[in-house]
């Protein structure tokens, strides 16, 4: 009998929020033995040093990589009216990734087909793979199972004409899901609220945080009418106060 070589495990780099998606996905890319993730990259903005849309500082993104094991990359890039910028830094890192011999990036997106499309094409067009492990999994299941699994996160940021003050800042639990207005999506995939994750399966060490408030903020979403809406969105500054063991 000819011995048989053990496949070798496709390389990925994990393009991470330090949301509950981003640890839910990589979770299962860990279980799976297709895969080694081998790092993690995060997009901050340049001048605010902080995630997107849920406003998390640079400084707790560190401290989840920590506990989780994992190298973490940063990208950097300057505001911009366009992606130009975002792609710009993107490309520069891909370079990186290419000379280490990963092809293959992952990604917590659920069903945003526009998303996928765009990010897919940009990959192919360097020769890179993107990777769902989420994808079309219905929302509903997957935030139950998601809290079943003994992750731990809190609502860092959400839409202020859809949730209310209070809740940012809360556990994403079985009440908030149940607070949510009707027509929302329990995962927030439409950009109802987003979360930071601090405890679960993957991590090493749970981190303690502390809200210190919530904030409130605005911004000017242009209209194709040539108008411009105002879209309100509360904030939580959250505070790192170390890690405990599990």
């Amino acid at each position: 009998m000819k011995n048989q070589t053990t496949p070798s495990k496709i390389k990925v780099s994990f393009s991470w929020s330090g949301g509950k998606d981003s640890a839910f996905a990589l979770w299962k890319l860990q279980n799976d033995s297709m895969f080694e993730v081998r790092r993690l990259h995060t997009t901050f903005g340049e001048e605010t040093r902080r995630v997107g849309l849920h406003g998390i500082h640079e400084d707790l993104i560190v401290a989840q990589a920590d506990s989780l094991g994992l190298p973490l990359d940063k990208i950097f890039y300057p505001a911009s009216g366009d992606n130009q910028a975002y792609e710009k830094a993107m490309n520069k890192y891909l370079d990186v990734l290419e000379s280490e011999g990963i092809r293959h990036i992952a990604f917590g997106d659920i069903f945003l087909e526009d998303l996928r499309k765009y990010r897919e094409e940009k990959l192919a067009e360097r020769g890179f793979h993107a990777i769902f492990p989420l994808w079309k999994i219905d929302t509903t299941v997957l935030a139950n199972d998601f809290i079943k699994a003994g992750f731990k996160t809190l609502i860092c940021a959400a839409d202020a004409d859809l949730i209310s003050k209070e809740k940012v800042g809360m556990d994403f639990s079985k009440e908030f899901l149940e607070s949510l207005p009707k027509g929302a999506d329990p995962c927030g995939e439409n950009g109802e609220f987003h979360s930071f994750c601090y405890s679960g399966p993957i991590f090493e060490n749970a981190l303690e945080l502390e809200v210190e408030e919530i904030l409130s903020k605005s911004y000017d979403i242009p209209l194709a009418t040539g108008a411009v809406d105002k879209k309100h969105y509360w904030f939580a500054a959250i505070h790192s106060l170390g890690s405990k063991s599990h």
